[in-house]
């Protein structure tokens, strides 16, 4: 039924599983899609309370897929040429290269937002258990979820936020606080498992090896609640979010990144990209920061 997960029903959870472990579970238009059908068929599952969202393989969700992200970006602009020479060729230069349409890009990352939303609006709780990287677009996803569990080496953070990025669902500052939100996006810094449940990014940290048996305890706990009871206390919670702005966060998070990735730093990279390779462009984007390494969006 599905190209790019899983799904089942146990115990009244509905189970979500990313299944494509060789790729680290990268976003792509195909898992947009799976993931909101999934979603939506938990929520019409009379006889599942919760839904579970976990992932096969070494990563949780390593960004967006290296193969399509970079390829609408790429085609705005020629390949070999520099910023100094597109400066010069002037008007010519946009009719080479299509003029940004803000409002197309919106709506093309906003697709993906709405499909993460879906864990924050579903009537019914969403867990997230997550093993290995969870970054960048992952980052997007999973913290939309209203309950995160992460294995002890579990890492989560936004490196795009040095160049190329900016969290389009804005749910940084909501988990964390101000002053702890901008300590990392303001670096991209990597954020072990331990220090997200330490500053309150995730609910907690268990040993790898327990990750999916506790996060499946604690979805079947949960589900012993009524389904109407679950639905009202999440709509409480959330609410208060909802009320300190959430909506128009999330509206400029998107329409940033947009920006971000049409700043002269960021068709620079984009650039890098298609005459090094994605790999290597992130590489020298993250390596003076000493934490990321090659990993990428």
């Amino acid at each position: 039924m599905f190209e790019t997960l899983r799904t089942e029903i146990r115990d009244g959870v509905f189970v979500i599983t990313l299944t494509r472990p060789d790729e680290y579970n990268t976003i792509t238009p195909a898992l947009r899609n799976d993931l909101a059908a999934a979603i939506d068929a938990g929520e019409a599952a009379a006889s599942a309370h919760v839904i579970l969202l976990r992932a096969e393989g070494p990563a949780f969700c390593a960004g967006y897929g290296l193969d399509w992200s970079t390829t609408a970006a790429a085609k705005e602009r020629t390949v070999g040429d520099s910023p100094s020479q597109m400066q010069e060729e002037g008007a010519a230069a946009g009719a080479r290269h299509p003029v940004w349409d803000s409002v197309a890009d919106m709506s093309m990352i906003g697709w993906f937002v709405e499909v993460y939303m879906k864990l924050w609006y579903a009537r019914k709780p969403t867990i997230s258990a997550v093993q290995g990287w969870c970054i960048g677009g992952g980052t997007d996803m999973v913290l939309c979820s209203d309950i995160i569990i992460a294995g002890e080496g579990a890492s989560f953070g936004y490196p795009p936020a040095r160049v190329w990025g900016i969290p389009t669902t804005a749910m940084w500052v909501y988990r964390l606080g101000l002053e702890r939100a901008k300590r990392y996006l303001l670096t991209g810094d990597e954020i072990p498992a331990p220090e997200a449940a330490a500053t309150g990014l995730v609910l907690e940290c268990v040993p790898d090896e327990d990750l999916e048996a506790h996060a499946f305890a604690f979805a079947r706990r949960m589900a012993q609640v009524p389904t109407n009871q679950l639905v009202m206390l999440k709509l409480l919670c959330n609410q208060t979010a909802e009320n300190m702005g959430f909506a128009s966060s999330r509206t400029l998070g998107v329409l940033f990144d947009g920006i971000a990735r049409h700043t002269q730093e960021g068709l620079d990279f984009v650039d890098r990209a298609a005459q090094a390779g994605f790999r290597q462009a992130v590489r020298e984007r993250d390596d003076p920061f000493g934490d990321y390494g090659s990993r990428a969006r």
